[in-house]
C-alpha cells in the first residue's frame, strides 16, 4: 500500500509540470527495458568500484576535517591541499596530482601543461584530429595576432584525423611522429563532435603506438616525448584513468566530472611527478611552483566534490542512457546509443529540424532547479557562424557536470545533452520533452 501511495504522490508531481500518464508510462518502460538488459546495473556497479576507490584515497591521504580552514595570502604549507593533491594522484594512477581553485577551466589546465613542457622548436602533435575551439588560440591554430600562443613562441602544431569511423589513425600516427615531436595530445571525450569518446582500447593502442616510435627516435626530442591526455567529461567512466592507460600527464576540470557538483571552480594535472612541477611553473611562476596557490576556506567543497564524483557521474551516466533509449524511440538519432560503451557524460541527439531541438532544450531549462522559468531562445555567439541555442540552470556557472544541452542552430540540428546531478533531474527533462513533442505533433 506504501509504494502504491508513493507512486501515486510522485504522479502526482509529474502531473504539476503538464506531464500525461502515457508520458510517464512512455519512459517508465524504457527503463524497464534498460534493466532487463542491465544497462543501468552496469553503472552501478562502476559507480560502486569508483567510490570504494576515492574512499580509500582519501583514508590512505589521511584527509582530517582539521586541514579544512584553508589558506590565504601565499598558501604555504596548506596542508589540506597537499593531501588532497595526495589523494587526487592515487585516483588518477598517478605520480603526482595539481589540484588547485586558481585553475579556472579545463582549457586553462591543459594550456598550462602545454606552456610547462613545449619548447621553441617543438612539436605538439593532435591524435585525435583537431582540437575544440577553446584550445584553438592557446595552440595559434586560430586567427589570433601574437597573443602570447605556442606559435608566437616557435612550437609548431599538427593533427592526425581520425578515421572516418571513429578510430584511431594508428598508422598515419605513427608516420606523423617525427624528431621535433615533443608531446602527443589525445582528446578523450567527444566534446562537441559526433566521433565517439575514446574507451581504453582505443587509448592503449594510441600509446602503444607513441611509445615505439618514441623508443625508435632515440636521441632526439622524441626520445622525452609526452603523451598528455584532455581528460575532461571522462573521469569516474571507467574503471581506469588515462595514466593508468599509458598517458605520462592528464589535466582536466573541477566543474566536471571530478567536481562532484560541489567545487565552485577549479582544475587539475596529474601524472609523472617531474611534468606536473612543470606544469605547475606556468600557474605561479618557475621556482614557486607548487608551492603557492592559497585555498581562501574552499577545501572542504574541493574535497568533498572529489569524492562525490563517482556519485554523480553515475547518476549523470544513466541519465544519459535513458535519454538515449527515449529519444530515440521518439525518432531521433542518438549518439551514443542506449546500448554503447561510454566513454564521457555527453549525449548526442539529432533531430533534423530546429522545432524539436528549440522544444528538447525549453524542457532541459523547465527540468532545471536553478532558472527554470527561464525560456532559452538561440542567439549569436563568438565562434560560431549560426547562432546557438543553450539550456542549464546550474548551481555553478558554466558546470557541464550539471544537466545542460545545447547546440548550433544548424543541420543536422544536434544537441548536445550532458551532466546531470541526479538520475530524476534527467527522467523529468526527458518526460517534458517527449510531451512538448507530441503537442507540436497535434498542432
Amino acid at each position: 500500500m506504501a509504494d502504491q501511495d508513493i507512486n501515486q504522490d510522485i504522479a502526482q508531481l509529474y502531473a504539476a509540470w503538464g506531464i500525461s500518464p502515457d508520458t510517464v508510462k512512455q519512459v517508465q518502460e524504457a527503463e524497464t527495458r534498460l534493466s532487463l538488459r542491465g544497462r543501468l546495473d552496469e553503472v552501478d556497479q562502476l559507480r560502486a568500484y569508483n567510490q570504494l576507490k576515492v574512499l580509500r584515497a582519501f583514508q590512505n591521504a589521511g584527509i582530517a576535517e582539521a586541514y579544512f580552514g584553508g589558506s590565504t595570502g601565499y598558501g604555504y604549507g596548506d596542508e589540506g591541499r597537499a593531501r588532497l593533491e595526495q589523494a587526487l594522484a592515487e585516483i588518477m594512477g598517478a605520480e603526482a596530482a595539481l589540484l588547485r581553485l586558481q585553475i579556472s577551466t579545463g582549457t586553462q589546465a591543459i594550456s598550462m601543461c602545454f606552456f610547462g613542457i613545449l619548447r621553441p622548436g617543438d612539436e605538439l602533435l593532435c591524435a585525435t584530429g583537431d582540437v575544440y575551439d577553446s584550445l584553438k588560440t592557446s595552440i595559434g591554430h586560430a586567427q589570433a595576432q601574437d597573443e602570447g600562443s605556442l606559435r608566437d613562441f616557435g612550437v609548431s602544431f599538427k593533427k592526425v584525423d581520425l578515421l572516418p569511423d571513429g578510430r584511431p589513425d594508428l598508422e598515419t600516427l605513427k608516420q606523423a611522429i617525427r624528431p621535433q615531436t615533443k608531446m602527443v595530445l589525445i582528446q578523450r571525450s567527444r566534446g562537441y563532435a559526433s566521433r565517439p569518446a575514446l574507451g581504453e582500447a582505443e587509448f592503449r593502442a594510441i600509446c602503444g603506438t607513441v611509445q615505439a616510435a618514441r623508443q625508435s627516435l632515440r636521441g632526439t626530442r622524441a626520445e622525452n616525448l609526452v603523451i598528455m591526455a584532455d581528460n575532461c567529461y571522462g573521469e569516474f567512466t571507467a574503471r581506469n584513468e588515462p595514466c593508468q592507460w599509458g598517458a605520462d600527464l592528464v589535466a582536466g576540470s573541477l566543474i566536471k566530472n571530478p567536481g562532484g557538483g560541489i567545487a565552485p571552480t577549479g582544475g587539475y594535472v596529474a601524472g609523472r611527478k617531474e611534468l606536473v612541477e612543470l606544469a605547475s611553473a606556468r600557474l605561479s611562476a618557475p621556482g614557486l611552483n607548487r608551492e603557492v596557490g592559497p585555498t581562501l576556506g574552499l577545501t572542504r567543497q574541493l574535497t568533498q566534490g572529489l569524492f562525490m564524483g563517482p556519485h554523480v557521474v553515475g547518476e549523470s551516466l544513466k541519465g544519459m542512457i535513458l535519454a538515449a533509449e527515449v529519444l530515440r524511440e521518439a525518432g531521433f538519432e542518438t549518439s551514443p546509443g542506449p546500448d554503447d560503451r561510454r566513454g564521457d557524460i555527453i549525449q548526442t541527439v539529432t533531430f533534423g529540424e530546429p522545432e524539436p531541438m528549440c522544444a528538447f532544450c525549453e524542457a532541459v531549462q523547465a527540468a532545471s532547479p536553478v532558472d527554470s522559468f527561464v525560456t532559452p531562445v538561440p542567439g549569436p555567439m563568438p565562434g560560431y557562424d549560426h547562432d546557438v541555442i543553450m539550456a542549464a540552470g546550474a548551481f555553478v556557472s558554466g558546470a557541464s557536470v550539471e544537466l545542460s544541452a545545447d547546440g548550433p542552430l544548424c543541420p543536422p540540428y544536434t544537441a548536445y545533452m550532458q551532466g546531470g546531478l541526479v538520475y530524476d533531474q534527467v527522467k523529468l527533462a526527458l518526460m517534458i520533452a517527449v510531451e512538448r513533442f507530441k503537442g507540436k505533433r497535434q498542432n
